[in-house]
C-alpha cells in the first residue's frame, strides 16, 4: 500500500490526502469539477501529491477513498475500481441528498448501495463517525492510553485489514463493526457518532446502536 486516491476532495477528502503524505503515502486526489481546481492543494501536500481525474486517481491508487454525496454515486469509475479496496465515508443526509427510499425503510445502508454500484471493489466503511477537523488533531502513537478509535465495516476480511492498518497508521485504534450491512451501527446519531470514544468505548456505544425505527 503505497499510493492513496481520493475521489473528492473536500472536507474528508482533503484532510485524509494530508494525513496520507504526512505518513509516508503517495497521493493522488481527484473532484467532479477537474484536476485544475485542486491546484492549490496539491502545493500544500507537495511532491507527493498529484491530482488527476477520478479515473486516474482510481487507477494509480493502491487504496481508494471514495468520499463524494450519494448523488454522485453513479459518477464513479467502475472499471478502474475493480478490484480496489475502496474506503466509503458517506452518511446520509436526505436534506442534502435528497430521499432514497431503501435508506427510508433501513433495507440497506449507504455502503452496501456503494458496493451495488462497484461490484469487483472491495468496500469498507471508515471515516465517516469523524469530524473532518478531528482527523489531523485526534491521533496518537500505537499504545497511547485513551487512543481514540475508528469503526471499519466490511465484507471482505483482507480488505478490512487494509483499512486498519491504514487508520492505525494515521493514529487512531480499530474496532471491526462487522459487515457492511453492519454500518448502520455507527450512522448518524448513533451513540458513537462524532464521539471521542477509545476502542472499549467505541465497541459498548456500537452494541447500544439503534435503527431509526427503533428510537
Amino acid at each position: 500500500m503505497k499510493t492513496i486516491g481520493t475521489i473528492g476532495a473536500g472536507l474528508i477528502g482533503g484532510q485524509l490526502a494530508r494525513l496520507a503524505v504526512a505518513n509516508g503515502y503517495s497521493v493522488v486526489v481527484s473532484n467532479s469539477r477537474g484536476p485544475e481546481t485542486l491546484a492549490d492543494l496539491v502545493s500544500e501536500l507537495g511532491s507527493s501529491a498529484s491530482a488527476g481525474t477520478p479515473a486516474e486517481a482510481a487507477a494509480a491508487a493502491d487504496v481508494v477513498v471514495v468520499t463524494v454525496p450519494l448523488k454522485a454515486l453513479d459518477s464513479l469509475p467502475v472499471e478502474e475500481l475493480a478490484g480496489k479496496v475502496v474506503i466509503d465515508t458517506n452518511n446520509y443526509y436526505p436534506q442534502r441528498d435528497g430521499h432514497i427510499a431503501e435508506l427510508d425503510d433501513e433495507s440497506t445502508t449507504v455502503s452496501e448501495l456503494l458496493q451495488r454500484r462497484l461490484p469487483s471493489s472491495k468496500v469498507v466503511k471508515a471515516f465517516n463517525h469523524i469530524g473532518f477537523g478531528d482527523l489531523t488533531t485526534d491521533g496518537s502513537p500505537s499504545g497511547t492510553t485513551g487512543r481514540r478509535a475508528l469503526v471499519v465495516a466490511g465484507d471482505d476480511a483482507d480488505a478490512k485489514a487494509t483499512a486498519a492498518a491504514l487508520i492505525d497508521s494515521f493514529g487512531f485504534d480499530v474496532v471491526d463493526a462487522g459487515s457492511l450491512a453492519d454500518g448502520w451501527r455507527i450512522q448518524r446519531d448513533t451513540p458513537g457518532y462524532g464521539a471521542r470514544d477509545d476502542a472499549a468505548q467505541l465497541t459498548q456505544h456500537l452494541a447500544e446502536a439503534k435503527r431509526y425505527r427503533d428510537m
